[in-house]
């Protein structure tokens, strides 16, 4: 479990977090309504009453920002992508969904879904404000919601990775282009683009004296050229990779041990010699894999009398590859599921391991001979 991050749940069997950071937004967000938005709008009321609508307003825009992101989650779930979690933080909140669309017809409408659940979500406030235009309170949350979510889609649908605009059109270029490739390079360095307009535009506006919102939008565009400099790098980790198979990069040296050991005879025999994994066997039976981070997990005091047998992941759930798949494949893996290593298995048997490091240094040996160099021949 990400330990960044507070556990809310599951919605339609996707898990939702929330980040810390969120509690900061959240209060800076409060503030900013009870002290400004709510007081010009009502002039007469209680103090009491704009923080608590504040704080009401606040708790509201999430729910509208969580909404968003079913939108997505809910197309990933019809074309059959997984979606791993929903997580709200500092700038609204992400989907993370585990793997690219089939299509860029699955892939338009899986960025689309999102901002059109924000324009519908503005369309139904607004008949809100006009039902209850009588009822101040009320009145007045839903006038707010109806901008924040039409500015929610609007921002949104800007045309450049990460944001779902950048989907769209990437999602458009791939479908000219027949290159998924191609798209998602332009969609990002568009992105990048544009991060770099909301950097320039904010630092404007704090020289201007607005100091405060063009922070914020700096600190926008800052997150934005991040994450679509992280693309742009994931393509190029993409193509290094493309055509290299696993066995090229596993490590056929791994170490066995028996179940029976104890994590405390591990721990003094092998982990502090440098090991991190094992493969635990019983005979000729494999039980499972064990790594540093499962034995981390137990609490010291329990290791001499735990064996590598009770800590180990069982075999039937050990996440492996074979050493035919792409390397890429294999990375993807990792990610997904959240480890820094691979067993690689071929009819039945172990033949070697594949570790995030060998990963980093295959990517590395890749790196330094160049665009067209030869590919390295098997250990």
């Amino acid at each position: 479990m990400d330990k960044q991050t507070i556990p809310l749940g599951r919605i339609l069997g996707v898990p939702v977090r929330l980040d810390y950071s969120w509690f900061l937004i959240f209060a800076l967000l409060t503030w900013t309504l009870a002290v400004g938005y709510y007081p010009a709008e009502f002039k007469d009321w209680p103090a009491i009453y704009y923080w608590i609508m504040a704080a009401v307003t606040a708790v509201m825009l999430f729910v509208s920002v969580l909404l968003h992101e079913l939108g997505h989650s809910l197309v990933a779930i019809h074309y059959k992508i997984p979606v791993r979690s929903i997580t709200l933080f500092i700038f609204g909140g992400v989907s993370l969904i585990g793997a690219e669309p089939p299509s860029p017809t699955a892939g338009f409408l899986l960025s689309f879904a999102g901002p059109l659940v924000s324009l519908a979500l503005a369309a139904i406030f607004s008949q809100l404000q006009h039902l209850f235009t009588g009822i101040a309170p009320v009145f007045a949350l839903a006038k707010y919601l109806v901008y924040i979510n039409l500015a929610l889609a609007l921002f949104n649908l800007v045309p450049g990775f990460p944001l779902d605009g950048g989907g769209v059109l990437r999602a458009v270029i791939w479908g000219i282009t027949r290159s998924m490739r191609r798209a998602t390079l332009i969609a990002s360095k568009v992105g990048l683009i544009i991060s770099y307009l909301f950097i320039f535009f904010g630092v404007w506006q704090m020289f201007r004296g607005n100091f405060l919102n063009g922070l914020w939008i700096a600190f926008i565009g800052w997150f934005l050229q991040s994450a679509a400099t992280g693309l742009i790098q994931r393509q190029a980790i993409q193509d290094l990779l493309a055509g290299h198979k696993v066995s090229r990069a596993m490590s056929p040296h791994y170490t066995e041990i028996p179940g029976g050991t104890t994590l405390q005879q591990l721990v003094d025999d092998h982990i502090l010699a440098g090991q991190r994994s094992f493969l635990v066997r019983e005979g000729n039976r494999l039980v499972g894999l064990l790594t540093l981070h499962h034995v981390k997990e137990i609490p010291r005091s329990k290791w001499p009398a735990t064996t590598a047998s009770e800590a180990a992941i069982p075999a039937e759930e050990m996440k492996t590859v074979g050493p035919d798949e792409d390397l890429w494949t294999a990375m993807e893996k990792m990610d997904r599921d959240g480890v820094n290593q691979l067993p690689v298995m071929g009819d039945n048997k172990v033949l070697g391991i594949l570790r995030r490091e060998d990963l980093i240094s295959y990517l590395r040996i890749l790196h330094e001979m160049g665009p067209g160099g030869d590919e390295p021949q098997g250990r």
